[in-house]
């Protein structure tokens, strides 16, 4: 009896068991679906309010941009605060201007020209004292040939005389090729003009290299230029300096050209103080073919915002207008500009950076434009 009751209550205590686990699985269950059901309007309701965002922030955007492109690119002072801001303007004027392409050169060194003007000098006092003796030679022996044909001098004497002509005459044909040789030397490594300066027996340019008023500078030009017919001027500059470059003066063809640039080489003559025998120098040379019609601005006029080169235009008696600049050549007395700017344009050359600070103040969005 014991038995058959121990065994009903635990008969009955698992069937109780499985049930309740059998409704905990079935809540388990309605909990998941309820979840991916939300999860799923969630989803649905993300995907319907993220086009309305993002329609906001490109109206936003398409708002700014309009804001931006309304802008007035000028800007407006009176008078007074021109004046106090230091604003000055120049009246442009048309010009020419070639453009120029970039050849290197040296201060060359004028010993071993001067050395053979020495050597020439040398020759030319032993010729004419050759030329001397011979002449004297030559009298002797007509006089001495009247003597014998008179019975006055013996025949020996004559023979000496003769000999004494020939020997003279040899010396002053000696003194010649001599002479030659050394005009023949200076023109193959000088040229014809230098070696007329050098080889003239009255003063010469050369003068004025040999105390140093000017100096002799070999330019090489690259492989593929030549110089210009009719271009007898050059700019040159020993640290590449463009705005610093002061003239120099064609002289002649080189006969020689450097070992690295195998260009055509020419000299040229200057009187910059600052260049020394030795130094290399940078050259421009015009391209007289490409001559272009533009303006030239002061220095001070040109401003660089955000890697633009641009000017300030005066429109009239208050408003400014900024005017960007593409390209521009570099001068010594400024800036040469061909199609943006024209004749009779005002530019600002000075308080410029004043325009620029004003014009940037007004670009900055105010608080509510946010």
């Amino acid at each position: 009896m014991k038995k058959t009751l121990l065994l009903l209550c635990i008969f009955i205590f698992n069937f109780n068991l499985s049930l309740t686990q059998s409704v905990a699985f079935a809540k388990d269950d309605d909990n998941d679906d309820t979840k991916v059901v939300n999860t799923a309007k969630t989803s649905h309701l993300r995907n319907t309010e993220q086009p309305t965002q993002t329609n906001l922030k490109l109206e936003a955007n398409t708002s700014l941009n309009k804001n931006k492109a309304t802008r007035q690119a000028t800007i407006t002072l009176d008078t007074e605060l021109q004046t106090s801001a230091g604003i000055k303007t120049q009246t442009l004027q048309s010009s020419q201007h070639n453009t120029e392409f970039n050849a290197h050169g040296k201060a060359i060194n004028l010993h071993p020209l001067l050395a053979l003007r020495n050597r020439y000098l040398l020759l030319l006092t032993e010729q004419n004292s050759a030329r001397a003796h011979f002449k004297q030679a030559e009298q002797n022996i007509n006089r001495q040939q009247e003597l014998y044909t008179h019975g006055a001098s013996s025949k020996r004497s004559l023979q000496e005389q003769e000999a004494q002509w020939h020997t003279s005459k040899a010396q002053t044909e000696a003194s010649q090729y001599q002479h030659q040789a050394v005009i023949d030397e200076a023109r193959l490594l000088w040229g014809k003009e230098l070696t007329d300066w050098a080889l003239s027996n009255h003063s010469t340019p050369l003068d004025a290299f040999l105390s140093r008023q000017k100096k002799l500078l070999q330019i090489t030009l690259p492989t593929n230029k030549q110089l210009p017919d009719g271009v007898k001027t050059i700019f040159i500059e020993a640290t590449g300096d463009r705005s610093k470059a002061v003239k120099a003066q064609l002289v002649s063809i080189a006969t020689q050209t450097e070992t690295l640039a195998q260009g055509e080489s020419y000299y040229f003559e200057t009187d910059a103080k600052n260049i020394l025998t030795g130094m290399n120098v940078t050259a421009w040379i015009p391209e007289q073919e490409n001559q272009q019609q533009g303006v030239v601005i002061p220095k001070s006029a040109l401003l660089w915002h955000l890697d633009q080169a641009l000017v300030y235009l005066k429109i009239d008696e208050e408003t400014f207008k900024r005017q960007p600049i593409s390209q521009y050549s570099t001068l010594a007395e400024g800036y040469f500009i061909s199609g943006v700017l024209k004749d009779d344009d005002e530019i600002v050359t000075q308080g410029a950076q004043t325009l620029l600070s004003e014009e940037l103040k007004g670009q900055i969005p105010k608080e509510d434009d946010d």
